[in-house]
């Protein structure tokens, strides 16, 4: 890593982004980071001041390009994005809400596609860049009680599957984030044992440690990811009958 790196980390307000901003600037980057709500960046700035905040809403394309263009022009070039922001709220089929599947695509898969149209244009026309796309490993198949969450997070899994090998060509690595269960106000919501359960630092960790590789998923814990790699290999009738029990 060059002195003074620049990354730009989209939700950068809590959880992994938190934490993970926290750990680049200790690195040494100088980290923008960016959020729907200004008052939380800031109280991130005031314990590190290698933290930049820029106020965003993924659902705004044009909110995006305003904040990589002023980034780009008061920190320098953008190095690495890290296109985090996301949220969740589960969904028994009882609750069944058109709603919730439009809010959680919205944010958590099309919110990715206009970080892209931000962000891509200034990697490729310098040809090197690297952009990380969080998903989940409730990505991998669907789960039940999650049919939004984990089609969402299947849909970033997918694009950056077919992005990869085009943007490698010219230079932009595009890489997957699948984070199993961490510890942040998202799964918080959730009413059942989480297995692996991890803390935010702890998955910051995980990434840093990865961001030198040119490997196309970063995936944690790994005990959890091997399982989950096998569920979906399975044959739907096997897996149908293995997951009955979360249904």
């Amino acid at each position: 890593m060059k002195a003074q790196s620049v990354a730009w980390l989209v939700g950068a307000s809590s959880g992994i982004g938190q934490a993970l901003a926290f750990q680049l600037a200790q690195a040494g980057w100088q980290v923008a980071i960016s959020a729907r709500r200004l008052e939380p960046l800031r109280a991130m700035q005031a314990q590190n001041p290698a933290l930049h905040p820029y106020t965003l809403d993924v659902t705004n394309v044009s909110s995006l390009h305003e904040a990589a263009a002023a980034i780009t022009r008061e920190l320098g070039e953008i190095d690495l994005c890290v296109l985090n922001a996301g949220d969740y709220t589960p969904m028994p089929l009882a609750d069944f809400n058109i709603g919730l599947f439009r809010k959680l695509c919205d944010i958590n898969y099309l919110g990715v596609v206009n970080g892209l149209d931000a962000i891509l244009p200034l990697m490729l026309a310098r040809g090197r860049g690297q952009v990380l796309l969080t998903a989940s490993i409730a990505g991998y198949r669907g789960l039940p009680k999650s049919a939004p969450y984990s089609a969402s997070k299947a849909a970033v899994i997918s694009l950056a599957e077919s992005l990869h090998l085009e943007l490698k060509a010219k230079g932009v690595l595009l890489r997957v984030v699948n984070p199993g269960f961490v510890r942040s106000p998202l799964t918080d919501k959730n009413d059942f044992k989480m297995p692996f359960l991890m803390e935010a630092e702890d998955a910051a960790q995980a990434i840093m440690r990865d961001l030198p590789r040119q490997n196309f998923e970063i995936v944690f814990p790994k005990r959890f990811a091997y399982l989950m790699k096998l569920l979906r290999i399975l044959p739907y009738w096997l897996y149908f009958k293995l997951t009955k029990g979360a249904a």
